[in-house]
């Protein structure tokens, strides 16, 4: 087998039809298969996969029960892959026309590779403009903390199973950002991560304001823990305190001026970067990190 194909699952069943449906109208000469990890969903969508039993290449359903998690489910899935390499996708997201080959073909001659993203085919035009500078449409991201390393959301990565196996997989103690943590320990362990813009992952955002606020506020939590564990000096202490203060200031100054849906989804996130910062200081022990930039409208 020379490619898996791994969906972590947990109450997708509004979602996977389309991710599937998709993956149904992929071709690619090498075989490959496609496995729906379900991590304890409760919902139809173990049905709705069923539906595709068939009409998607090797198909099958593995269970992860033994408790939630999408590090867990994805370890889950590589445990029971036949493939030689690994791409991961998410039951909210889709693949984008030739995704398939192009993923597949990249993972012949590169040991780990990121797709491009898309935000405007799953999302609501504000969102989709709030998402138009996204690093991942034109190249990796980037932490601008030490090590100060590329990464890529974990629904977007490709890796040879050797070396997903020789890292370890993705740290299930890590209930956000296990993606960031995982590419930074592939670059690492040596090997080197690779855009490739031919794969397209069309990238659903979390529907209204609170779930994405909870989304946010998790990522800054666990970019405090990562900074932490990886950083010699990133402006410890009172200067990092005191920048912190500084963009409560300018965010709270800024509410007025939020007239716009876009604005206040621009307005959101940078409070829920700053409310989960403020938890991970206290959780972990250490200062805040502020954000490159200042918030804005």
């Amino acid at each position: 087998m020379k490619l898996s194909v791994i969906i972590p699952c947990y109450n997708a069943a509004s979602t996977i039809g389309d991710l599937l449906k998709a993956l149904a109208g992929e071709t690619w000469a090498e075989p490959w298969e496609v496995i729906v990890v379900d991590n304890r969903s409760d919902d139809k969508s173990v049905e709705v996969v069923e539906q595709y039993l068939g009409k998607v290449p090797g198909l099958r359903v593995v269970k992860a029960y033994e408790r939630r998690g999408k590090s867990y489910a994805r370890n889950t899935g590589v445990a029971a892959a036949k493939g030689d390499a690994i791409a991961f996708c998410d039951a909210d997201d889709m693949v984008g026309a030739g995704w398939l080959k192009a993923i597949g073909t990249a993972l012949e001659s590169m040991d780990c590779v990121a797709c491009r993203v898309d935000f405007t085919k799953l999302n609501e035009p504000s969102l989709a403009t709030q998402h138009a500078y996204h690093e991942q449409h034109h190249g990796l991201q980037k932490a601008w903390y030490p090590p100060y390393l590329q990464h890529a959301g974990g629904g977007t990565l490709g890796i040879k199973r050797a070396i997903h196996n020789q890292i370890g997989g993705f740290d299930e103690a890590f209930p956000a950002l296990q993606d960031t943590d995982y590419c930074f320990r592939v670059q690492l362990a040596g090997y080197q991560l690779f855009w490739v813009s031919e794969a397209v992952i069309h990238v659903r955002c979390r529907p209204g304001s609170t779930a994405r606020f909870h989304q946010i506020r998790e990522w800054a939590l666990y970019n405090v823990l990562l900074s932490k564990r990886h950083s010699v000096d990133t402006r410890k202490g009172v200067v990092a305190w005191k920048e912190y203060v500084k963009n409560w200031i300018r965010l709270l100054e800024l509410l007025p001026k939020v007239r716009t849906k876009l604005a206040w989804n621009r307005w959101m996130w940078y409070f829920g970067w700053q409310v989960g910062v403020f938890h991970g200081s206290l959780k972990f022990h250490t200062s805040p990190l502020p954000l490159p930039f200042r918030p804005g409208v």
